[in-house]
């Protein structure tokens, strides 16, 4: 079964799930993004966003235990 964050239409404004770890790593351990995505969201259009969503899904972020 897929995850229904697959379908653009069902996905939240961002994928943070509260459990942020960029302060340490690279990349968030909670959503998968980086630092870079991270600070950039709120600037990104919609297709820059829809990439950092299909790596993270991709490579099964998000998460809420890291």
């Amino acid at each position: 079964m897929s995850h229904p964050w697959n379908d653009p239409q069902q996905r939240p404004d961002t994928p943070c799930v509260a459990v942020c770890s960029t302060l340490f790593d690279d990349i968030c351990r909670g959503c998968g993004r980086t630092v870079g995505e991270v600070a950039q969201w709120v600037f990104m259009n919609q297709a820059e966003k829809d990439a950092v969503w299909t790596r993270i899904l991709a490579e099964g972020y998000p998460r809420r235990q890291s």
